[in-house]
């Protein structure tokens, strides 16, 4: 079966000790022998961590190992301790929780809005791989939505926009999340709607300069012009529940733009949108076209950290203008 779910996109398996003398130094796989975890040369890497009270649970915080791999087993609560151990986790070492049922995985890899590294499910089925691959494709993390105030829109000359076409049809108040910081991103809608000129296209959205990012579904950041076919992008809108979208095609193409600077929290952030009526932004009372922005509108966007490296989350200090 692990054949099968890498051809679907899994790359991660914790398989028993005895599987490693026929494997082949497989990357992503690593090794449960008794309570330890191993590598794939059998070197120990972690430990498995039951966890079942408040005292267990202080117990491993104070002797958390800052650059190892731990497996924890919640034993009855799983949610409340986990955002414990996160909020007082240090150090660069992974935190994998073991996951009793599918439906558990959502909050688990949510929960405090980063949750744990990787969540171990224990598959026997072709069947299961299945409806696992179904959840993952919907779960997305809790998004921190904000409104911001437009400081400034004007031409901003030529450059290269994307349109990111997807594998599924969007809402017209749904979008793709697109700036050029990672710290803010502003939601740029779908052509779901189209105009007297055009046709709608529900797959798609016009995204903005090739060097803006956009948010994946497992929480990275991602410049536009280095998505390919076949990544999860999150597909949201304020009021609604987030979901993902596989990418289909890009279509780069060389156009008029225009800058939008907004101001959050006494900072400046800024996107680049192709300067076209049917590129819309959400604001705070609905679409608006780019051409139509003016000072003073607010829109709706999400807040992020910005301290990333190569699209993932790190714990240091950036400045990003």
């Amino acid at each position: 079966m692990r054949s099968h779910a890498r051809q679907r996109g899994f790359q991660r398996f914790l398989l028993p000790e005895e599987d490693r003398s026929a494997d082949r130094g497989e990357p992503g796989v690593h090794y449960l022998a008794g309570e330890r975890l191993l590598d794939p040369q059998g070197r120990p890497v972690g430990e498995v961590v039951p966890v079942g009270s408040p005292e267990e649970l202080e117990r491993f915080l104070v002797r958390m190992p800052h650059d190892r791999l731990e497996l924890v087993e919640f034993q009855g609560e799983r949610l409340i301790p986990l955002e414990n151990l996160l909020s007082r986790r240090k150090g660069t070492g992974e935190l994998w929780v073991r996951a009793p049922t599918p439906s558990s995985i959502p909050g688990l890899l949510g929960a405090l809005e980063r949750g744990s590294d990787a969540v171990v499910l224990a598959l026997s089925r072709t069947e299961e791989l299945m409806d696992l691959e179904h959840l993952l494709e919907q779960a997305v993390r809790a998004l921190m939505w904000t409104e911001v105030v437009v400081r400034e829109s004007r031409p901003a000359g030529m450059g290269e926009r994307v349109l990111v076409d997807t594998t599924s049809r969007l809402r017209p108040d749904e979008g793709l999340l697109v700036g050029s910081q990672a710290g803010l991103l502003l939601l740029a809608l779908s052509e779901s709607e189209g105009s007297r000129y055009t046709r709608p296209r529900a797959f798609r959205v016009n995204a903005g300069a090739l060097h803006s990012y956009t948010l994946l579904a497992e929480g990275e950041t991602r410049y536009l012009d280095e998505l390919a076919a076949g990544d999860r992008v999150v597909i949201s809108r304020p009021d609604g529940p987030a979901r993902t979208a596989r990418v289909g095609r890009l279509k780069v193409e060389r156009r008029p733009l225009r800058l939008v600077a907004v101001e959050h929290e006494q900072r400046t952030y800024t996107l680049f949108a192709q300067e076209a009526e049917t590129v819309r932004l959400r604001g705070t009372d609905g679409p608006v076209a780019v051409p139509d922005l003016v000072v003073g509108q607010r829109l709706w966007a999400v807040t992020l950290p910005s301290a990333r490296h190569f699209g993932h989350v790190v714990d240091e200090s950036v400045e990003e203008r």
